[in-house]
């Protein structure tokens, strides 16, 4: 989603994708293929988000990432381009439908050699890297996958990550919802769980930035 949830005039919504800097066209046919896809193409992060996530990327120089919830790989895409050379992510994914889309375009975009895609449920494959490559080994981790089990994703990426790693968590306003107490739903009542945990979680250091469908922003202390 792209800033559903807030308050922008059509201008200034306007204005601000207008200072995003020129989309390479694969990102652009990627976006453009996923849309097709319906309700689900709200899966996919916006290009806003993009720009900011690959910054981050950029910024902390992040060599090893994990990602759980893969989608259509445009998110992958972003953060494998904006990696230092040698750097490797490795995303989690249950569907191999959309995944095959992600391979097409992290071949066109020539960084499908710093890609390791690992099809099946990310809890066994968070586990399995925990038991391989032991607790402090990632840079980064970005979560975008089923919201029921956004707390055990939470809970192995802290010990996957090291000190000063950095945690990306999309959905996190829900479109609002969280803010809501009608609205009780599973979903909605994990996610805004999760982010009073966070408040409180001396392990880290966070901040909910209020773009796309809500990003929290966390680093481990």
């Amino acid at each position: 989603m792209s800033r559903s949830f807030l308050d922008f005039t059509p201008a200034l919504g306007a204005y601000l994708d207008a200072q995003l800097p020129p989309e390479p066209a694969v990102e652009a046919r990627l976006r453009a293929e996923t849309a097709v896809l319906g309700e689900r193409s709200r899966m996919q992060i916006g290009p806003d988000q993009a720009q900011l996530m690959r910054l981050l990327v950029l910024a902390f120089q992040a060599r090893r990432i994990v990602e759980i919830g893969t989608f259509t790989g445009y998110s992958a895409l972003i953060m494998a381009g904006a990696m230092p050379t040698g750097g490797k992510l490795i995303t989690c994914d249950v569907e191999e439908e959309t995944t095959a889309i992600a391979h097409r375009y992290w071949r066109e975009a020539g960084v499908a050699d710093r890609i390791e895609s690992r099809l099946g449920p990310a809890i066994g494959t968070l586990d399995a890297m925990l038991a391989k490559d032991g607790p402090s080994s990632i840079d980064l981790i970005f979560i975008d996958a089923d919201k029921p089990s956004y707390d055990a994703y939470y809970e192995r990426s802290l010990k996957l990550l090291r000190v000063g790693g950095l945690l990306l968590i999309d959905n996190t306003l829900w479109s609002g919802k969280v803010a809501d107490p009608s609205a009780q739903d599973e979903s909605t009542s994990v996610l805004r769980a999760l982010n009073e945990k966070i408040a409180r979680d001396t392990r880290v250091t966070a901040s909910i930035v209020p773009i796309g469908d809500g990003l929290t922003v966390a680093v481990k202390n």
